[in-house]
């Protein structure tokens, strides 16, 4: 036992205490709230098979087995890692494509099948979720190798390549939120790499281009109208704007200080232990409790940028800013949701939504993080 104390206290001293102590404090929140959401019923007319309590059971073990596995993989040398794309980028890219043969997917998001259904089990896995893990490796490995040649414009082309790869693969899934989580992703890590302000320039002008040419023959009559909705959302509130009509009602009932996690009179919201849990936190906890949780998850995605500083190398910083961009873009887009400010495009809430595959997956960015964090040199005043 003591030498089991001693390991302890020395991975204690070496890894990041902070960012621990912020995502296991959400995760434990994540708990409180699912426990509530069962509580109170507004899960209950959303009953995909599961006994009412397992969803915080799978929430547990899923947290369980990221925290592990963030451990592991913060003890791995990120280099070792990035050089390994060969083996587990493949292996990412397959799953995924698994599902366009197997895949299942939610009865309100058209032509989604993002899941596969585990053997033997009611369970599900999201492989886009853990292709963002294996993408954020393999682009920071790319930008490292060709950091000398950024303003070539065979570099830039080829990075774009590896850029719209999973993009559009996961678009072609049906997943188009995941999409452009991986799109602000390529971003990040762009930017962090130090492209030069023209190539900037000229893909801000072909996205002047681009947009109306995606509005006209590439989203559909169902995802067009969920962002016309935004601009005249009483036209339909029973039909494409409900879910979000639900959840503005939650939240403004909230009102300062909330009515209780377990409190009896919530309102029903579609998705709320998923997609839609920040309505449920607006609710229980008043806006006090939502600006609170938005601070802790601003103080989460700081120390993350706080810890690219301190890599070592180009490729730990874009390993962190990859992470950063994946926590933060969810967490913008997931609040917006709620809030009916960005259309409904299905993104988890990091280590608050309910999904196995979206705790791990932020777990192992985590670890990912941690990897970078303990391999950087440390200062007289860090031991």
């Amino acid at each position: 036992m003591k030498k089991l104390f001693r390991i302890l206290y020395g991975y204690l001293r070496q890894t990041d205490g902070w960012l621990w102590l912020l995502c296991l404090g959400l995760s434990g929140f994540s708990m409180l709230l699912l426990t509530g959401i069962v509580h109170s019923g507004v899960w209950a007319p959303y009953d995909y098979g599961l006994q009412t309590m397992r969803i915080v059971g799978v929430q547990f073990g899923a947290t369980v087995v990221g925290v592990v596995c963030a451990l592991i993989l913060s003890k791995f040398d990120y280099h070792a890692l990035t050089r390994l794309w060969k083996l587990h980028a493949p292996i990412a890219y397959a799953f995924v494509l698994l599902t366009f043969l197997i895949g299942i997917g939610a009865a309100d998001r058209q032509g989604d099948k993002s899941w596969i259904r585990i053997p033997f089990t009611s369970m599900t896995i999201q492989p886009a979720e853990f292709l963002k893990l294996s993408f954020i490796l393999t682009l920071a490995y790319h930008l490292h190798v060709v950091s000398d040649v950024m303003d070539d414009p065979k570099t830039i082309l080829a990075l774009c390549v590896h850029g719209a790869a999973p993009i559009l693969l996961i678009h072609m899934q049906g997943d188009d939120g995941t999409a452009l989580v991986f799109a602000f992703i390529f971003i990040g890590m762009l930017f962090a790499a130090g492209i030069h302000w023209f190539y900037v320039l000229v893909a801000v002008g072909g996205s002047v281009i681009g947009i109306p040419l995606v509005w006209f023959f590439v989203l559909n009559d169902f995802q067009k109208q969920r962002f016309l909705i935004l601009f005249s959302p009483t036209a339909d509130t029973q039909g494409t704007y409900y879910q979000q009509y639900r959840a503005k009602l939650a939240i403004g009932s909230g009102q300062i200080w909330g009515k209780g996690i377990f409190s009896e009179s919530h309102h029903y919201v579609p998705e709320a232990q998923n997609d839609f849990i920040f309505s449920f936190i607006g609710e229980s906890l008043g806006f006090v409790g939502a600006m609170a949780v938005v601070l802790v998850l601003i103080s989460l995605v700081v120390k993350i940028l706080s810890d690219a500083q301190c890599a070592e190398d180009l490729q730990g910083r874009l390993i962190c800013v990859g992470v950063f961009s994946m926590i933060a873009a969810q967490s913008v887009i997931n609040i917006g949701m709620c809030l009916s400010v960005l259309p409904v495009i299905g993104i988890t809430l990091p280590f608050l939504s309910a999904g196995g595959s979206s705790v791990l997956a932020s777990y192992l960015g985590l670890g990912l993080v941690l990897s970078v964090y303990m391999e950087a040199p440390k200062n007289l005043f860090s031991e």
